[in-house]
């Protein structure tokens, strides 16, 4: 039975080699706060750790990951909710339907894990995931203030 390592846990499951890891996680696993949005990679619902890296996990197959990978889910960035990307979130009151929210925190959680003071530009090349509410003005100033936090200083909100 093919085995990967989700939220620091060895699973087993069963799924054809073609299955997206998106319903491994959702199906499979029941890590249903990974969501469906468009099933081809754009708009960012999906998004998943592997080893550190945003993944879109609607449409990359369980075949191409072993149990030695690392993937993270929402459930597993910070069971408790202390993530300072989450806490931002809650202190910008960025979501609106909240749907793309979990793609959007685990986008910007690996954004600053490799670049700790995002400017804009940085933003918008990297966090490509889609808001249909529209709260990408709430997004930037959560990202700036969680970079700020992760940092240990004041918060980096730009205006």
């Amino acid at each position: 039975m093919p085995k990967l390592n989700v939220n620091g846990t060895i699973r087993e499951f069963e799924a054809e080699e073609d299955t997206p890891l998106l319903w491994v996680l959702r199906e499979q696993l029941q890590l249903t706060g990974t969501k469906y949005g468009c099933g081809i990679a754009v708009c960012g619902a999906c998004t998943v750790h592997v080893d550190g890296e945003a993944v879109r996990a609607c449409a990359m197959p369980v075949s191409a990951f072993t149990e030695a990978q690392k993937i993270v889910t929402i459930e597993g960035l910070s069971p408790d909710g202390s993530h300072p990307v989450q806490q931002a979130w809650l202190a910008h009151d960025v979501p609106q339907c909240g749907y793309c929210q979990a793609g959007m925190i685990m986008a910007t959680a690996a954004l600053l894990q490799k670049n700790p003071n995002p400017s804009d530009d940085d933003i918008d090349a990297e966090l490509t995931n889609i808001c249909r509410c529209g709260t990408y003005n709430r997004i930037r100033t959560a990202i700036h203030d969680a970079a700020g936090n992760a940092a240990g200083g004041s918060s980096g909100r730009r205006t």
